[in-house]
């Protein structure tokens, strides 16, 4: 009986127990909940209250202490009026202390016109919707304010006014941006759609194996026109022409007579492999593309131009019988896919430049950071959302792999030029 009783009671014991327990865990969260307000809405009424006091100090300073006339005073407190302030990532109203010279004129305090800018709620808005969140969702994304008080700036039309404002801004310095200075021996280039739109983008990479977004050029295709536009610019802002220097490209007809016709004999160029491997499997079934692959990718292994043009030369001949267009892919530019080969580089800094893929990186940049454009009013929009999201990528590059190797590279590529009759010694003006 007294067993029973004291298991009984050690139950009882437990259940109450986890009442507590439940009943401590549903109110903690609304207690926190409850504290997080308090503070928050405590930290901006101590803040409020600090800067009505600067305001104040700024008057005083104009028009000398209250109720103490002066005959020197050269201004007057002239009431309040309201006024809007950049806070959290929106607009805020607030009573303004007015003044007035003797003569009428209004006086703007000072740290009132610090304070009013609106380059913190562009940079908000620019980083807010980078990170994903639509221009409907704004609001939403940032903390809420006491109902007392009012705000403003963070409506769709308000949001999408300053994201357009604060990127035009960025794309015109980004785009301007001298290029004097930089020794450039390594370009890239590639585009990226936006709709109807094509965004070629040049990448270099400097003698320390640094990265560096050189230009963006807008059209609808990677055609002649769009690149030399792009090189122009480049140009005008300070590249230099007469310099030896490896191109990478996708292998477009356009880049290339571009490239030649813009540098000469001074560019070299590396056709990417890895959009050759797949321009010759498309013209393959579906059971003879990993064969084929394989077979291109152990030929540009064997270590010197040589071996790797008669080991593609053989397997272009091997196809010529039952796949002539995988075998005419194989032999088109077939010498500008051993460029890297032939200037002797091996390695990382091999891999890296044997194909597009460190500027390839920056178009997955831009795709994810865009993925919320469902529709694009026009080549500028484009170049804005572009150039926005290169300069986000840009804050997160880092040094190629096989940097190390880049003196190689450079003594490769003088000596390969020199063959042509080019003085690579010879400094430009």
């Amino acid at each position: 009986m007294e067993k029973n009783r004291t298991k009984r009671t050690l139950t009882e014991g437990r259940f109450a127990s986890g009442r507590s327990a439940s009943t401590t865990e549903s109110r903690l969260p609304q207690v926190l909940r409850e504290g997080r307000r308090a503070l928050r809405e405590l930290v901006l009424a101590n803040g409020l209250r600090v800067f009505a006091e600067m305001l104040e100090e700024d008057r005083t300073l104009l028009c000398g202490p209250r109720h103490r006339p002066s005959p020197d005073r050269r201004a007057y407190r002239h009431g309040h009026d309201e006024g809007r302030l950049v806070f959290g990532g929106r607009k805020i109203r607030l009573q303004k202390p007015r003044v007035r010279t003797v003569t009428g004129e209004e006086i703007e305090l000072p740290t009132w016109r610090e304070m009013a800018g609106e380059d913190p709620l562009r940079d908000r808005v620019v980083e807010q919707l980078l990170l994903g969140v639509s221009s409907r969702g704004y609001e939403g994304s940032l903390e809420p304010l006491p109902e007392e008080v009012p705000s403003r700036g963070t409506r769709r039309s308000s949001v999408s006014r300053h994201f357009l404002a604060r990127t035009a801004e960025q794309t015109q310095s980004f785009l301007s941006r001298s290029l004097e200075g930089l020794d450039l021996p390594v370009i890239l280039l590639d585009g990226t759609h936006l709709g109807d739109h094509v965004l070629l983008v040049a990448m270099g990479i400097d003698t320390t194996g640094h990265k560096h977004i050189l230009g963006v050029a807008v059209g609808t295709t990677e055609s002649e026109q769009v690149c030399r536009s792009l090189f122009r610019n480049l140009i005008d802002r300070g590249l230099v022409v007469e310099r030896a220097r490896l191109f990478v490209i996708d292998g477009g007809k356009g880049l290339r007579k571009a490239i030649r016709m813009t540098f000469g004999e001074w560019a070299v160029v590396q056709r990417c492999q890895i959009h050759k491997l797949r321009n010759v499997a498309e013209h393959l079934p579906q059971h003879r593309q990993a064969w084929v692959k394989s077979a291109l990718r152990q030929a540009w292994k064997l270590g010197t131009e040589a071996k790797a043009r008669h080991r593609l030369e053989q397997l272009a001949a091997q196809l010529d019988s039952d796949h002539p267009d995988a075998a005419a892919s194989i032999r088109e530019g077939l010498d500008e896919t051993l460029t890297v080969i032939r200037l002797g580089l091996g390695g990382w800094l091999l891999k890296t430049l044997r194909s597009t893929n460190p500027i390839e990186n920056l178009q997955g940049t831009i795709q994810r950071i865009v993925r919320n454009v469902k529709r694009w009013r026009g080549g500028a929009m484009a170049l804005r959302w572009c150039v926005t999201a290169l300069i986000e990528a840009e804050k997160r590059f880092r040094r190629v792999k096989g940097h190390r190797e880049m003196p190689q590279l450079l003594a490769a590529l003088e000596v390969l030029v020199s063959k042509n009759g080019l003085d690579t010694k010879k400094e430009v003006a």
